[in-house]
Parts: C-alpha cells; structure tokens; sequence
C-alpha cells in the first residue's frame, strides 16, 4: 500500500533547515543540561523517597508544602500529579535507608496532624492497613457482642481494605461498605464508632530507593544505552559499507541528546520508563534508517552495471522518495498510538509517552536529512581522498615528449 506515488522531492537539497534546527536543539538542550547540572533523575536513580497523596477535593499543595517545610530539614518537592485529578506527589532526597524511612514516617505523621484527626483517638480507614483494622475491631466487637472468630476479623477487615482499594483508596462515607459481604449493622455501627474518614490516602504509594540502588541503576541504564548503540554500530559495519553504519549512529546519537535536551528544558524527570522510552527509540530510529539504507544499496548495485553509474546523492533522494510512503504509514501510525498514550495514558505513563512523541518526530527527519547527508559527506570525502593519492595519468603529450628526449 502507497500513500504516495511516485514522489520526487529533492530531500538532500532542503537538508540544511533541519541541520540547523538539530543543531540549534542540540546546543540548547546540551546548555541546559550543564546548567542543571546534568539531567533531572527520577528516584529511581538518585534515591529517596517518593509519596502520592490522593484527595477527596482539590489538593491544597501549598498547605501541603508549608506543613512538610515545618517539620523536614530538607525542603521536600510538592508537586501536582500531571494528567489526573485530586493528585499531588511528594518527594525527599538524599539519606540512607534509616534516614528515608525516618522522611517517610515524618511526611505521613505530618499529613495526618494537618488533614486528619489524630487527636479523636480513632482509626483512620482511609489510611489503614488490614492488620491496623483487625486491631482495632477486635475488642470493640467483642464488646458489641458480635461473634466473630480472631480469622473472620481478619477476612472481614481484608474485604473492607479491598473494597476501599477498588473505589480509588479514598472513602468519603462509612455507611458506602455496606455492600462488603459479612458486614452487618452491628459492624458497621463499631466502624463509625472507633473509625473516622480523613479527607485523603497516602498509605498505598510510596517508594523508597536508597543512594547506592540508585546509582547502580543509573550505572545501568547508561550501560544499557551505550551498549545497544554499540551493538548496533556493528551490525551495520558488517551489513554495510562502514560510514553508513557511522551515519546510522550519528543519527541515533542525536535522537537521543535531543531528548534528553528536551526533558531538561521541560524539567521532565529521567525515570525507569523513560530508559525504555529511549531503548524503544534507539531501535525505531535505527530500524528506519536501515530500510532508508537498504533501499540506497538496492539501488547502487541497479545502477552500478549501467554505462552511467548514478551519483550517490541522486540515488539517495530516489530511495528516499520509494521508502516514503512507508516511513509515513509507520511513524504516522506509531506516532498517533504514542500521542494517545500521553493525552490519555495517565502519570505512570507520561514519562514513556512523552519520550517516544519526541523521539518519533526527531528520529523520523533525523533518518532523511541527517543520517543521509552524513552518509554522502563520508563518502564524497572517501572519493576525494583516493583522487588525491592516486598520481595523475600522463597525457599523451608528456609521453611524446619523453620519447623525443
């Protein structure tokens, strides 16, 4: 299937706009990074703790904020959660793991004295475990002169965590649970009398990543980048001539400094998924340059048995042209999945969403006009190296003149 037909544009001569926007993106991205100090980490890779905090309403992220600024010794990052609603996620670095598990407890005893009711001596549901419920329900049900076993407390507090759970982790009413099996009247009235509802969760979201861990995935990932363009390279030094395999991974390279350029100007944090956002694009960029390559061997050797063997900068636009049709139809398409995934695909996903957006648009012109002006640069230079060592053949007129002397 063709989009289009039997197309003709000259790519090679419109390439310099995009060789200065790449280098204009490049140097901005790369500027940015050195004034920040390199890219912003996830906690993944920079270790410390990670709390998404869910309300009933509107977060109130600077009440939030100053209550957590009273009682941290490091300002902690309060931040709404992008793409969703009622959401703010708070984060501390730095520390061992005793100091991140001494933040955490801090953050939470924090939220609880802010938004909840410590002081009424009651359980709070909303952020309350199943063996914290059956704890509580325990005596008071005895007292209530419910007969339930020691298990079926237990049972009975696991259905009504769950039942929280898959209404969103936050009950705005007590007498909702009404519809969990085994909760009779004489329970539900022991659950409004020793629990009470706080206007959020926090219990259920939390990461923690100690300083070692998270240099040693960072470590990792770069590893895993670096060696995935290595493994690359060589691949097409074997399959083809060696500055194509040079271009490809020009190309690949500045797919990813103008990513990672991107999420620094954007302030975009570096996470697990954006890793694989990248690795993804690695791949797809490279995939697409090979059928661009491919295309352009095809066609040297069609025309490398003809009286006239074509230049190499005409065939690359032909290939180009026949390949176009294709690189419309799959980045056009992926382009539109991905787009999706950002819009619609919510906080775990935006990182990765928005890594491939970037990388789809940079990695599709980035195979046109700047792996395959690379590849004619190397190899019109290659040319005129050879034409330069080889000495000149004596024209006939020297030759006569030798033989005269």
């Amino acid at each position: 299937m063709e989009i289009l037909k039997n197309t003709n544009f000259d790519f090679l001569g419109r390439k310099w706009p995009f060789i200065i926007a790449s280098l204009v993106l490049t140097v901005v991205g790369l500027g940015s990074l050195v004034v920040k100090g390199g890219p912003r980490y996830g906690i993944e890779f920079k270790g410390g703790m990670l709390l998404t905090v869910k309300f009933a309403s509107e977060p109130p992220v600077e009440k939030v904020r100053n209550a957590l600024d009273a009682v941290l010794s490091s300002p902690p990052t309060v931040q709404s959660y992008v793409g969703t609603t009622n959401e703010i996620v708070i984060g501390t670095d730095g520390g061992d793991e005793v100091a991140l598990a001494k933040n955490r407890q801090i953050v939470l005893d924090a939220l609880a004295k802010t938004f909840g009711n410590p002081g009424s001596g009651k359980l709070d549901l909303n952020n309350a475990s199943t063996s914290q419920l059956a704890a509580r329900l325990t005596d008071p049900l005895q007292r209530a002169g419910v007969a339930m076993s020691g298990q079926q407390i237990e049972d009975l507090s696991a259905a009504i965590v769950a039942h929280r759970d898959q209404n969103g982790g936050l009950l705005t009413k007590i007498d909702d649970l009404r519809t969990v099996q085994g909760l009779t009247p004489q329970v539900l009235t022991v659950l409004n009398t020793e629990c009470y509802l706080a206007p959020y969760t926090a219990a259920r979201n939390i990461e923690i990543v100690g300083p070692k861990v998270g240099a040693d995935l960072r470590q990792q990932a770069i590893q895993a980048t670096l060696l995935a363009l290595s493994g690359m390279l060589v691949y097409i030094w074997f399959r083809f001539e060696w500055y194509f395999g040079v271009g490809a991974v020009i190309a690949v390279f500045h797919d990813t400094l103008i990513t990672l350029g991107l999420f620094s100007l954007l302030d975009k944090e570096i996470t697990l998924t954006v890793i694989a956002a990248l690795l993804t694009l690695v791949g797809y960029s490279m995939n697409d340059t090979i059928v661009i390559f491919d295309r352009i061997r095809e066609n040297l050797q069609l025309g490398g048995g003809s009286a006239k063997s074509p230049k190499l900068a005409e065939v690359i636009n032909l290939s180009v042209n026949q390949t176009l049709s294709r690189t419309i139809m799959t980045s056009g398409l992926t382009f539109l999945a991905v787009l999706a995934l950002l819009i619609w695909g919510g906080p775990v996903l935006h990182g990765f969403a928005l890594a491939l957006v970037i990388g789809i648009i940079i990695g599709t012109y980035s195979s046109i006009f700047i792996a395959s002006p690379i590849v004619l640069f190397w190899h019109d230079w290659a040319d005129a190296r050879r034409v330069t060592k080889t000495p000149a053949a004596p024209t006939l007129a020297a030759k006569a003149a030798v033989k005269r002397r």
